[in-house]
């Protein structure tokens, strides 16, 4: 049983505070590698997830994308921590929590991409102005701060 579950047989279902990451892994072309999700049922989002004890966020970044997309990352750069009444989530099994999310980015990966098939339904690369509809608000939210903070002055 992991961490979560753990608390989640104390607590219920009542709000939780939880840390977690998340990465924007770009292409050369400046595309940002999406999951379709199965929680929330079919949603695009970025790879990332709750941490676990003793992890860094960093080192949280790296198992959850390991994890879902067999990818190994190189450098790391931090883009923001998000935090507050924005990210309060309630899951579909009735669970709520607020993340705190780090979201960081980068150019460096390597590896044969796969889906983790328990927790994704597919794994694509979309342009950076051309996102899905049916994307996790906040994770839609962290690519426009990466857009606009770092792709302002290029054409897309």
């Amino acid at each position: 049983m992991g961490y979560i579950e753990g608390l989640r047989k104390l607590v219920g279902t009542q709000p939780l505070i939880l840390p977690g990451s998340v990465v924007l892994i770009l292409d050369d072309n400046k595309n940002v590698l999406l999951q379709q999700r199965r929680f929330p049922s079919g949603k695009w989002g970025l790879p990332g997830g709750l941490m676990e004890l003793a992890e860094s966020t960093e080192e949280t970044a790296r198992r959850e994308v390991k994890e879902e997309t067999n990818l190994q990352l190189g450098d790391l750069h931090l883009l923001n921590v998000y935090s507050g009444k924005d990210q309060y989530i309630k899951a579909e099994n009735g669970d709520e929590f607020y993340v705190v999310a780090t979201a960081f980015f980068t150019k460096e990966f390597d590896g044969e991409m796969k889906a983790d098939q328990s927790e994704s339904i597919k794994l694509e690369f979309h342009p950076l102005n051309n996102l899905p509809s049916n994307m996790v608000g906040s994770h839609k939210e962290m690519v426009e701060e990466y857009r606009n903070r770092y792709c302002i002055n290029e054409q897309e």
